[in-house]
């Protein structure tokens, strides 16, 4: 994905002409009963989603047998749609996604490159929209065409009428194909009006920052200093980082193998590689083998602040999907528990254990509800990677922009809190617990664990690290801490 272009200084005129932006486009809507004419002028930003316990809905069916071409980007357009409707319903991408699971790999990989570019331009379709349409369009899958489309006029300017009409055949396959002429209007309206679009754009907090105006505050609010930046790196697609299994490999060995597969990478620290181009795993060396995992720099510092021993009992609390367990494996003969609170989610620990060699007792349970899962022996370390807001990864996770509201913030502290004190007593005298989290917010990292310590005194805070996202890391934060003995 690219950051969309920013305007010349050549524009600076028409921002002061954004007023002047052409007519919306009034094309007649095909009848549905559900469809309201008079929306809010935030009619198109999006709302928080009640999906059926199923997670279906009778507008967001999964893909249907296609006519379209199965290397065209109509397919990947309408394909992308289907994806970002339900994201914009309410799912994770990761739910999203799977409704892809059946479709050839070349064209999930080209709907994926849509989809997460749509999802990171936070509020610029939007934006667009609500200046091109006259009312709220009443059909979710032809909204999230159009976002899509938006995005790839927008990276690719050069291939604007063939972005259009691959668009106008997407919309063929969506709602009956009712709405393939104010697909073919809007987008061609947009093209016409496109600087003029992009000048008023840069007075809209959302659209010009790609972030909710609540996310903004609390960043400007936070960091006055280093906000722009965690913005700006926000919007990046993130870097393919690699951990290097160092019971199979030493770094300096998977390096000279990439090296010898024509691929090019960096040393970020520890055992991260971080590679110069993103590629699929099967074209990375030994990965079917376990010799590597795909695994962010940040995330890798868990392990290295743990410095584990051989022999110790560890609980890796909210586990799922296996990351920092196998790293810690990697790092020591340990007598490993993991747990996670998600039955789906812990299968993929299993998967990923087993593809790197390493065993640990892997079981489906809340943390917090001790009763139902501990032993009564304690633990001679503990990691508490805690559920969060995720506002650190949100270059790897934009669905998050769409998904979190300021209040979950809260909600997510109390667990925080709830979490921490269940866990605590299970430490043994001596041990240490790691509280980690992947969110830039300091009600989630420093505040919780200031307000931890006072209310036990019993803990001391070893070390602690906030590491706010950067090209070569996402963002996350750490405290150790010990029991005294």
């Amino acid at each position: 994905m690219h950051v969309l272009s920013s305007v010349s200084d050549d524009l600076a005129i028409a921002r002061h002409r954004a007023k002047l932006v052409g007519s919306p486009i009034a094309i007649k809507f095909p009848a549905l009963p559900s469809f309201s004419s008079s929306p809010s002028p935030r009619a198109l930003r999006v709302r928080k989603p009640t999906l059926p316990e199923n997670g279906s809905s009778p507008c967001l069916e999964g893909p249907t047998p296609s006519t379209l071409a199965p290397d065209s980007l109509a397919l990947s357009l309408s394909l992308a749609a289907r994806v970002m409707a339900r994201v914009h319903a309410g799912q994770s991408l990761t739910q999203a996604l799977a409704i892809l699971g059946k479709t050839a790999p070349a064209a999930r990989a080209a709907a994926q490159d849509v989809v997460y570019g749509s999802l990171r331009q936070y509020g610029c379709g939007e934006f667009i929209l609500r200046r091109l349409l006259q009312r709220s369009l009443p059909h979710p899958e032809v909204q999230a065409l159009l976002l899509g489309a938006l995005y790839r006029l927008q990276t690719r300017p050069e291939s604007g009428y063939m972005v259009v009409d691959q668009a106008v055949a997407a919309a063929g396959e969506l709602a009956g194909g009712g709405f393939k002429g104010l697909v073919n209007g809007v987008l061609r309206n947009y093209l016409r009006q496109r600087e003029v679009l992009h000048a008023a754009m840069l007075d809209d907090d959302e659209a010009a920052q790609q972030h909710p105006g609540w996310w903004l505050a609390r960043l400007r609010r936070c960091y006055p200093e280093h906000w722009q930046n965690i913005v700006a790196v926000g919007n990046l697609p993130p870097p393919m980082t690699l951990r290097v299994n160092r019971r199979r490999a030493t770094l300096t060995d998977y390096a000279k193998r990439l090296q010898d597969a024509g691929l090019s990478a960096r040393t970020a620290g520890g055992d991260a590689l971080i590679l110069a181009k993103p590629v699929s795993v099967d074209a990375l060396p030994g990965f079917v083998d376990g010799l590597v995992s795909i695994q962010d720099a940040g995330a890798q510092r868990a392990g290295h602040l743990l410095e584990l021993l051989d022999g110790q009992r560890v609980l890796d609390a909210c586990a799922a999907p296996g990351g920092k367990t196998g790293h810690l494996l990697e790092m020591a003969d340990l007598q490993l528990l993991a747990l996670d609170i998600d039955g789906h989610r812990t299968r993929r620990i299993e998967d990923n254990l087993q593809r790197l060699g390493l065993q640990a007792t892997v079981q489906v349970a809340d943390c917090r509800a001790t009763d139902q899962w501990w032993d009564g022996q304690p633990f001679e370390a503990i990691l508490a990677d805690v559920p969060c807001s995720a506002s650190g990864v949100a270059r790897r996770h934009p669905d998050i922009k769409y998904l979190r509201r300021e209040s979950d913030i809260r909600r997510f502290a109390r667990i925080q809190t709830e979490i921490l004190d269940k866990l605590w007593p299970l430490l043994k005298p001596g041990g240490k617990l790691l509280y980690a989290t992947c969110s830039v917010f300091p009600e989630e990292n420093g505040a919780q664990i200031d307000a931890f310590l006072f209310r036990q005194p019993a803990a001391r805070r070893l070390d602690e690290e906030r590491l706010l996202p950067q090209e070569e890391h996402d963002g996350f934060y750490y405290a150790l801490l010990r029991k005294a003995v």
